[in-house]
């Protein structure tokens, strides 16, 4: 079992997160923990990395999903970018495509946050 690995480095109201490992239910309390950190300091945006992710199951989504609704309160902004073809497919086929901003890079991660879209 690879252990999934957060570093978290921030730059003018930007968390950018890079995640390394796998996204399941053995990493997904750590990632809940973190990203509950975050809201909690009602970051303004954050981007997350998954270049170094290779597979995700439904509790990551479902911790993405809750750290989406906690930063609605405080207008948080999130998008991912860098995922792999095989888990920007699961992305697709729940349809989370449409909840989160996913860029192919950091640079155009931040431009969709910051136009909104």
């Amino acid at each position: 079992m690879e252990v999934m690995e957060i570093t978290e480095a921030e730059e003018n109201g930007v968390v950018d997160l890079r995640l390394n490992g796998e996204i399941d239910l053995h990493a997904s309390p750590k990632l809940r923990e973190r990203l509950h950190e975050i809201a909690e300091r009602e970051t303004p945006t954050l981007v997350i990395d998954f270049s170094n992710v290779a597979y995700i199951d439904s509790s990551g989504l479902a911790t993405l999903v809750e750290y989406a609704r906690e930063a609605k309160a405080h207008d948080g902004k999130l998008a991912l970018h860098g995922l792999q073809p095989k888990v920007k497919m699961v992305f697709e086929l729940v349809r989370l495509n449409e909840l989160f901003a996913i860029q192919p890079d950091k640079k155009s991660a931040l431009e969709a946050v910051r136009s909104n879209k």
